[in-house]
């Protein structure tokens, strides 16, 4: 006969209250309850407590006494284990993580060592996405919610704020598909949670903020009405995102961020101005000439999202680098970053062609390489875009010594003498 896997009554009795990992050195303290030896040393005598972790009862004597059966016990129920494994089923091996992930659930929130039990819950949730989808149907997102929301309660308590910034790690393990409309999205979602992960991506450490742009893109993909951070958070929160893009040593995260920013931006037209107001349009301006390919496309996507905006328009024609900084990528890049620059002159060109923006396009080559894409074999929307443009001001550029006077055929006008 097969010998029972890991009945579910001895977890509780193996484990240590603090940390939920098996015990192998278990020591009793005077108020009976047992618990792994370097764990109550520290809560004794790093943590200066004196009272029993487990039952809150204050403790006068912080003596400890080995517990040995306990030991023995454990050391032959692994043994076990350790004989059974070849045998054993991948029902039998799931049975187990449910049994763990259950007591791990049960006592986390009570617990005082949170960071532990998170951790111990981090590194079960990575063996696979069938127990990834078991914690989900047993309620682990709203265990998770209720320990990130403790940071609006107990912001200044270091140990709650850790707490908080591990249970992202944990949260970022999850999927979230595109039709997942269950309660875990909606959990995500509630005001409450968004100021709590708002609050990590201006104040939490690297791993925590990365963890936070990452459910964001999850919930992005999930539909997620970015108007609401717009109107609560207001511009501290894309403050929060242009300094995290700005990073230039966290470059992963610094990506994913852009992606982010774009998600949000091209969703919410609100978002747009508080990006406008939290001072977007010259931070990325500032960050284009040094991007590398992938960078810069997304940070032009983004400028283009900007100026579709008056507002966004009118931040980047007081830039003294705006121009210059798109025109350089221009025909330099890729194909992508092309047609987004065009289509960020074409609405320079349109809403704010004053004669200072128009000469600037001449002086800093901006001209010059519309030209060249004219020359371009084949016809495109960006091509057309570009005719478009200088149909509507080539009468003005024409003035100038450097701009190309054959180009008059080209485009169909009748021959003007300068």
């Amino acid at each position: 006969m097969e010998m029972e896997k890991n009945p579910p009554m001895e977890f509780p009795h193996f484990r240590c209250p603090i940390s939920m990992e098996f015990m192998k050195d278990p020591v009793t303290i005077s108020t009976g309850v047992t618990y792994e030896k370097k764990n109550i040393e520290r809560w004794f005598y790093t943590y200066k407590k004196n009272i029993c972790p487990a039952t809150m009862q204050c403790i006068e004597s912080l003596d400890m006494t080995p517990n040995h059966t306990l030991k023995r016990l454990i050391l032959a129920w692994r043994h076990a284990q350790s004989g059974d494994q070849s045998c054993s089923s991948s029902e039998g091996r799931h049975s187990t993580k449910h049994d763990e992930l259950m007591a791990l659930l049960g006592t986390i929130e009570s617990n005082p060592f949170k960071v532990s039990c998170l951790k111990k819950l981090k590194s079960i949730l990575e063996m696979g996405d069938e127990i990834k989808v078991d914690f989900k149907r047993s309620g682990g997102v709203e265990v998770l919610v209720r320990i990130i929301i403790q940071v609006l309660v107990e912001s200044s308590d270091f140990v709650t704020f850790r707490a908080s910034e591990e249970a992202l790690g944990v949260l970022q393990l999850l999927p979230f598909s595109e039709e997942d409309d269950d309660e875990s999205t909606q959990l995500l979602m509630k005001p409450e949670c968004m100021k709590s992960m708002a609050i990590m991506l201006q104040r939490g450490n690297a791993e925590a903020r990365f963890c936070t742009i990452s459910i964001f893109q999850k919930m992005a993909k999930a539909d997620y009405h970015w108007n609401y951070v717009a109107q609560d958070q207001g511009i501290d929160f894309f403050k929060s995102l242009l300094e995290i893009i700005s990073d230039e040593i966290c470059t992963k995260e610094s990506s994913c961020t852009l992606q982010l920013l774009i998600g949000i931006l091209d969703a919410s037209k609100k978002s747009r101005l508080k990006a406008i107001e939290a001072g977007a349009v010259c931070t990325l301006i500032e960050l284009l000439p040094d991007s590398n390919r992938s960078k810069c496309e997304k940070i032009m996507q983004l400028i283009k999202l900007l100026c579709e905006c008056a507002d966004g328009r009118l931040a980047f024609i007081e830039h003294d680098l705006g121009i210059a900084a798109i025109s350089k990528k221009l025909l330099n890049v890729s194909a992508a970053a092309t047609k987004i620059g065009v289509k960020i002159v074409w609405l320079l060109c349109n809403f704010h062609s004053t004669e200072r923006v128009l000469e600037e396009m001449l002086v800093c080559g901006t001209v010059k390489r519309l030209v060249a894409l004219l020359h371009i074999s084949g016809r495109s929307t960006t091509k057309d875009r570009v005719v478009k443009i200088f149909k509507l001001h080539s009468r003005r550029w024409r003035r100038y010594p450097c701009f190309p006077r054959e180009l008059k055929d080209y485009l169909g006008m009748e021959n003007e003498s300068c």
